[in-house]
């Protein structure tokens, strides 16, 4: 019955929106542009439209003079996602950000596609590979000599006296390199703080944060 096979279409785009959420989550805890939902979205997303092109025309198999292509669909995801991922990249202080993220959302879309199909193995090892290659290549792995990129911080502070003294005094206390800072003020009582640092081994992102979050002059923090 066709119904039946509607329920196995319908896990597969539930299994795909689950791996989804999965890259998600790797982003999501590094604080990048597109998070969980967004993943989780694009991967069922994904995999309705490969179940779509594949089963949603087979009514129409024995009409006459009819040609049918079934990747015709998959093909305009590819490129759409494109698009979607297009909008994450952005250009501050001379530095791309977003690449990785945005790669991440488009490769989402590929494992969406390949568990629609029903290509399970393909599309959940694809999972494996993605989120332990985001994992390992963050962590030094994938550049020179295995030296670990600056991090960047965007901090809006209270502008009182002595809060960037403050914020830096932390940051020695936890002995955090300071590469690069620049303040703005934005004429409603706060200071827009840019900071390039580099982590010690003894410090990472989840013990800084919320070591930051705790000084009473910090408002907001994002891990760029």
């Amino acid at each position: 019955m066709l119904w039946g096979w509607e329920w196995e279409w319908l896990f597969r785009i539930a299994a795909a929106g689950i791996c989804g959420a999965i890259i998600g989550y790797e982003r999501k805890s590094r604080m990048k542009e597109a998070g969980i939902k967004t993943h989780f979205i694009v991967g069922m997303g994904a995999a309705l439209m490969m179940v779509l092109s594949k089963y949603g025309f087979r009514d129409q198999l024995d009409w006459a003079n009819l040609s049918l292509d079934p990747s015709r669909i998959a093909a305009q995801v590819v490129s759409g996602v494109g698009f979607l991922g297009a909008g994450m990249i952005m250009v501050q202080k001379q530095t791309i950000k977003g690449l990785t993220t945005a790669a991440g959302v488009w490769s989402t879309a590929g494992m969406g596609m390949a568990i629609g199909s029903g290509l399970y193995i393909v599309g959940i090892g694809s999972v494996l590979l993605i989120v332990l290659g985001q994992t390992l290549l963050h962590r030094g792995l994938g550049r020179p000599g295995g030296t670990a990129a600056a991090d960047h911080i965007g901090i809006r502070l209270a502008d009182e006296e002595g809060a960037i003294d403050e914020l830096l005094g932390r940051l020695r206390a936890l002995q955090v390199a300071l590469i690069g800072i620049e303040t703005t003020r934005d004429g409603k009582g706060e200071l827009s703080v840019e900071l390039s640092v580099k982590l010690p081994a003894s410090c990472g992102k989840e013990q800084l944060l919320p070591v930051l979050q705790n000084l009473a002059c910090v408002r907001h923090i994002e891990w760029q």
